[in-house]
This record gives structure tokens, C-alpha cells and sequence, in this order.
């Protein structure tokens, strides 16, 4: 039910974003909402208290926000707040800001490797990525976890590319345990 509602705002958000021609200033400013809205998490429970009426709620998101985000992005909150859909006011940023990457070709990767790669490796990622897929600019996130013991797994979105030696080795004994001995 979150993502039906994450879409449907955040698809909202986003066309009118394009009819007005401020998907690039949306854009700034729902990333900056969004470090906001993570960095303060007691004004989404605030906001989505059961005891704190939704006149109160909005005029408390009036108070914070107005003056410092566009009439629009004021609308915008108003009204999810207005519909009780507060609590999931990140989920529905989270959406847009995802949309909008899409639509630029932005792609996110997460990599993650057995050992800290170096400037030069990285470069070499990002690079063979940015051949090898549609997006035009990568944001790479970088985690390492000696487990793997070698390679990396490289995951953007819901796809994955896993050359570690621990899902190789996985594998091999997979193999070898279907091996039937005469």
C-alpha cells in the first residue's frame, strides 16, 4: 500500500513539476527536504501524532517550511498532510527524487567489494557502467566486506552482477554435490 501511495503523489509531484518546467528546482528541493525530514524524525511523528489535529499539523508545516521551499512545494506538503498521508512523506520524496533520476539517466550503483578499491578502479567501474547501461551519470556507493573473499557485487536498482569468489565457490560446491559417482 506505501508504494501505491509513494507512486501516486510522487507521480503527481512529478507532472506537475513538468507542466510548470521546475523539475530541476523540485528536484533540489525535495533532496534538500529530504535530508530535513531524515535528519529531524520527531517532526514526521509530530506530524503524524493521533493527538495533534490536521489544522494544527498543517499550520505546523506552514511555520517550518514557508518562505523557505517554492509555493508549490508548500502546496505540495500541505496536501499530504491535508489527506492524513504524512507518515509517508519520505517514501513519496524518495519516489519522486527516483523518477526524476530516471528520466536524467542518472543511475545509482551500489558496489561492493573484498577489498578497498582504489581511485583508479573505481574509475574503471564507473566507466565499464556507464558502457555497458543506458545511464548517462552514475552514483556510486562504495561498501567493502572481506566475505566475498574476492571480486565485487555490483547491484543498480533491482538488477545484480555478483563476480565474488564466495558466490563462486558457492556454486562450484552446488555442482559438485549433483555430481553423480558410478
Amino acid at each position: 500500500m506505501a508504494k501505491l501511495v509513494s507512486k501516486v503523489y510522487g507521480d503527481a509531484l512529478m507532472q506537475a513539476a513538468s507542466e510548470k518546467g521546475r523539475v530541476d528546482a523540485i528536484f533540489e528541493e525535495v533532496q534538500v527536504l529530504c535530508e530535513i525530514f531524515k535528519a529531524n524524525g520527531d517532526l514526521i511523528h509530530l506530524l503524524d501524532h493521533p493527538q495533534v489535529v490536521k489544522e494544527e499539523k498543517i499550520r505546523i508545516i506552514r511555520d517550518v517550511f514557508q518562505g523557505r521551499v517554492s509555493d508549490e512545494m508548500m502546496g505540495f506538503l500541505a496536501a499530504i498532510v491535508d489527506k492524513g498521508r504524512q507518515n509517508d512523506m519520505l517514501p513519496i520524496l524518495d519516489y519522486f527524487i527516483g523518477q526524476v533520476k530516471e528520466e536524467k539517466r542518472i543511475g545509482t550503483a551500489q558496489v561492493t567489494s573484498a577489498v578497498e578499491l582504489s581511485e583508479a578502479q573505481k574509475a574503471q567501474v564507473t566507466d565499464r557502467l556507464l558502457a555497458t547501461t543506458r545511464y548517462v551519470k552514475f552514483e556510486m556507493n562504495y561498501t567493502v566486506d572481506p566475505s566475498l573473499i574476492g571480486g565485487m557485487i555490483i547491484r543498480i536498482g533491482d538488477r545484480v552482477v555478483d563476480s565474488s569468489i564466495r558466490t563462486r565457490l558457492y556454486e562450484l560446491k552446488k555442482q559438485l554435490l549433483n555430481v553423480q559417482l558410478a
